[in-house]
């Protein structure tokens, strides 16, 4: 490579192929000055043969070979999974459904240090670290070679994430793969680790304790649409309305996204996920007698793969045949790209030089 990078930094999702795929080990993960990670080519072990940019999904897009699509509403009716979920539950189920035949599942969970990581579980034990929404981009540091590893092994493999690091592992492996399954979920954008980390030293000083526990959409108090932030710290507990929490304002006016975000190349339909996941908002506009404000999932089924897991959870679940239309009509971004906030340079730049108090009061 002539260069240290491998795309255009703006392009860049950050799904980490181009590491995975690198046997040198010449690609580097560097945090860039915003808090996003992006990956840097070491020339001294780089021995030029390419593969970095071959595997790239956003420069050799993948073909959809998929046309034909079906839409469903629906919930767990195990109410316990469904309100430690973020919408309708369904995630549990698919996860299970592959436990059961010696599979493992991969997904985004919390480290101790409250950073979002990518990681691997083979029983249901485990299965609570990966429910509920991350409001993070999580690092996926090595998973698609472990990944590949399982998939040696013929075990099969769930595969969950964003929509732009389903695509980096399907490009990393090629072909096709009969044991692999993946779902990814309709994505708002992901923001800065750094204005979380500085966001929870905010939490920390304002309660003078430290965290022990977070949720990002705790919903068995005011409902699923006024959901709540819920932070545990050692000797207290605050739950925060999410149009009030400074953190989940600044996610939602688009202030901290990464680059890619505003110009998404994976927001669309027709998907090369075998499912697609995502909250059903609005449903109490198109189908008010199931809206219990427990959470609605909009399930969008993509392959044969995914009918398959349909067919085997569907039992356990309560659903209702729908229009892509309704889901797009209340969440767009399933298809269009978040729009670009302004002031995102600058409330960078003030992210360095001025304290958290600060930004809260000039952007909130």
């Amino acid at each position: 490579m002539k260069t240290e990078n491998i795309i255009e930094k703006n392009k860049c999702t950050g799904c980490m192929a181009c590491k995975n795929i690198c046997h040198k080990n010449a690609i580097l993960i560097v945090e860039d000055e915003n808090g996003f990670q992006y990956p840097k080519i070491k020339k001294e072990k780089c021995i030029n043969c390419g593969m970095c940019v071959k595997i790239c999904p956003v420069i050799n897009k993948l073909k959809t070979n998929q046309s034909n699509i079906d839409v469903y509403s629906c919930k767990n009716k195990n109410e316990n999974e469904r309100m430690k979920s973020s919408s309708g539950g369904i995630f549990s189920l698919i996860a299970k459904y592959i436990l059961k035949q010696n599979g493992v599942v991969f997904g985004a969970k919390f480290n101790e240090n409250f950073e979002v990581i990518h990681d691997y579980i083979d029983n249901e034990e485990n299965l609570d670290d990966f429910r509920g929404s991350k409001y993070l981009q999580s690092q996926i540091n090595d998973c698609f070679r472990k990944v590949k590893k399982f998939l040696q092994q013929d075990r099969k493999v769930l595969f969950t994430g964003t929509p732009c690091q389903v695509e980096g592992l399907l490009a990393y492996l090629g072909g096709e793969h009969k044991k692999l399954y993946t779902q990814d979920i309709i994505c708002h954008g992901v923001p800065s680790q750094k204005v979380w980390k500085k966001y929870l030293e905010y939490k920390r000083r304002q309660k003078g304790e430290d965290i022990i526990k977070i949720n990002f959409r705790r919903k068995d108090i005011l409902g699923w649409n006024n959901y709540q932030i819920n932070y545990v710290f050692n000797k207290q507990e605050e739950n925060i309305h999410h149009n009030d929490d400074p953190y989940m304002k600044i996610f939602l006016r688009n202030l901290c996204l990464r680059d890619s975000c505003y110009n998404c190349s994976f927001k669309k339909i027709v998907r090369n996920s075998d499912i697609t996941l995502g909250d059903f908002w609005g449903i109490e506009h198109i189908r008010p007698e199931i809206n219990d404000e427990r959470g609605i999932s909009a399930l969008i089924i993509n392959t044969e793969k995914g009918k398959e897991i349909f067919e085997n959870i569907k039992n356990k679940i309560e659903f209702t045949k729908e229009r892509i239309e309704d889901i797009i009509k209340f969440n767009s971004c399933l298809s269009v790209s978040t729009n670009y906030n302004n002031k995102r340079e600058e409330f960078f730049k003030d992210l360095e030089e001025t304290t958290f108090e600060e930004l809260i009061e000039k952007y909130l």
